[in-house]
């Protein structure tokens, strides 16, 4: 794990006016968080290098069982992807993204990988695509250190994945081969309560409905998907009823608008 002098931390949190005070505040917050960041993304290098060899290595059934455990440690740090919006691309774009879709030859990342796994149940031809994901989740995680991490983009971002969890990644179409999007939306909500957890003592006494409103939030969404847990992971998202998704996606969407209104509650609008 590395350490952030919150020092330098400060240094990426100017501010003006009012809201000089409470940015001051966030400090400590987004030095903790730059560390979560940091140990996900050595986790995720970790993973994918175990996810690429059994890609490369021609191990089918080892590179699924692989797959969504590997994303998992992405998926958390999603709600700052649009700070590293070209690595995102590379790494997690989808097929709707290019021209020929699935056929194209610039699509990338793990999708295309889960495209050949699961529909074509090879590896063939992937371990170019393979070699490359490795590059640059590496290459990510070598940006962590020197990467500036404005405090309205960590705040937002936790909303802003919540109303994308809601809006598309609801449907399945994320992990539309593979169907281990349950494992996705656990690693989305625990990286945007983790944001809300280290920003809450800053509002906890001003507003504390809204805490409770939060926490009672995230407990549904916890309590929902424990309810589709299996082994050491979740069903696959096809087995999941359209009422089920309707239900996910109403507590999702509550969640959504509540943490709408937390950059507010900061003085970071």
């Amino acid at each position: 794990m590395r350490m952030f002098a919150l020092t330098a931390v400060a240094g990426l949190l100017a501010a003006t006016g009012s809201q000089a005070a409470e940015t001051l505040d966030l400090v400590g917050p987004v030095s903790e968080y730059k560390l979560f960041v940091s140990e996900q993304t050595d986790l995720l290098v970790e993973d994918t290098e175990a996810f690429v060899a059994a890609v490369n290595s021609g191990d089918v059934e080892k590179a699924k069982a692989l797959f969504a455990p590997t994303r998992q440690h992405y998926e958390m740090i999603e709600p700052i992807a649009e700070l590293f919006s070209d690595l995102d691309v590379a790494i997690d774009s989808r097929a709707d993204d290019y021209e020929k879709a699935e056929a194209d030859p610039d699509f990338p990342g793990f999708h295309r990988i889960e495209y050949g796994l699961w529909e074509h149940n090879s590896t063939e031809g992937l371990t170019p695509v393979a070699d490359q994901l490795l590059a640059n989740v590496q290459d990510l995680q070598g940006r962590i250190e020197s990467l500036p991490f404005p405090p309205e983009v960590v705040v937002g971002g936790a909303a802003v994945l919540m109303e994308e969890v809601a809006a598309t990644k609801i449907s399945g179409e994320e992990d539309r081969y593979s169907h281990t999007d349950l494992w996705d939306f656990k690693g989305n909500f625990d990286g945007s309560q983790k944001i809300v957890e280290l920003v809450k003592p800053l509002i906890a006494d001003q507003d504390p409905a809204f805490v409770r409103q939060v926490d009672a939030n995230f407990a549904v969404i916890d309590t929902t998907l424990a309810k589709y847990e299996e082994g050491e992971g979740y069903v696959t998202y096809d087995k999941l009823t359209e009422q089920d998704r309707v239900k996910l996606a109403a507590a999702v969407n509550a969640l959504a608008e509540d943490l709408s209104t937390l950059r507010g509650k900061l003085g970071l609008d």
